[in-house]
């Protein structure tokens, strides 16, 4: 009895199902096949309708840009190595900056929070002996604008928050000296060469950042 139970409930179960599938197929038009339709494609209903579809790889065209002068032509090559260049430290930047930041959120003792920026200043300072001190005037104030966009702070606005005022104050009189501006932000619109050299470079990939 048990087994006829079963029975039946699998039988009502599936039938609405059936009916469903019997009768959704029925209210479909399907296009009509010649003897050359021997292609098997995809498809969707649309209105009733099926309509056969064949998907295509993502194709990115970029235009040619043409130049109103060599000097033109030279300086957005000059921009380009130089965005190239200092990319590679603004990355760095974003993900030291997010690490820190993730750390300091679980520590509440002042003194480990304290440990940590001094670990932090201390990878950067290393990294700019090695370094970052070699970059021209130039590939530093590009260097700026990029901390910003990628991080989405100034230089300063990151010193003041992990060193204080005063040491933000003192970095950002410095850095003028020597014609830097730690304040200095990005916009995309403003900036446009730099955004079209970034995307187009190998650090993105169809508009995705790759790490």
């Amino acid at each position: 009895m048990k087994f006829f139970n079963c029975i039946f409930l699998l039988i009502v179960m599936i039938s609405p199902f059936s009916l469903f599938g019997q009768s959704d197929k029925q209210s479909v038009i399907f296009p009509k096949l010649s003897s050359n339709d021997t292609i098997r494609v995809a498809g969707y209903v649309d209105d009733g309708m099926m309509i056969p579809y064949i998907g295509i790889p993502q194709v990115t065209y970029i235009g040619v840009r043409k130049w109103n002068s060599d000097a033109e032509r030279v300086a957005f090559n000059r921009l380009k190595y130089n965005v190239l260049k200092v990319m590679p430290y603004a990355l760095y930047a974003k993900r030291r900056y997010a690490q820190l930041e993730y750390e300091l959120a679980s520590i509440s003792s002042n003194k480990e929070r304290r440990q940590l920026v001094k670990q932090c200043d201390k990878e950067i300072k290393d990294l700019f002996n090695r370094e970052i001190k070699d970059l021209s005037i130039t590939q530093g104030k590009i260097l700026t604008k990029l901390i910003d966009r990628e991080v989405g702070k100034s230089t300063y606005q990151i010193v003041r928050e992990t060193r204080g005022g005063v040491s933000a104050f003192v970095y950002q009189s410095i850095a003028r000296v020597v014609g830097h501006n730690l304040k200095a932000s990005y916009n995309a619109q403003e900036e446009r060469d730099i955004e079209s050299i970034l995307l187009n470079s190998p650090y993105y990939t169809n508009g995705v950042q790759n790490y």
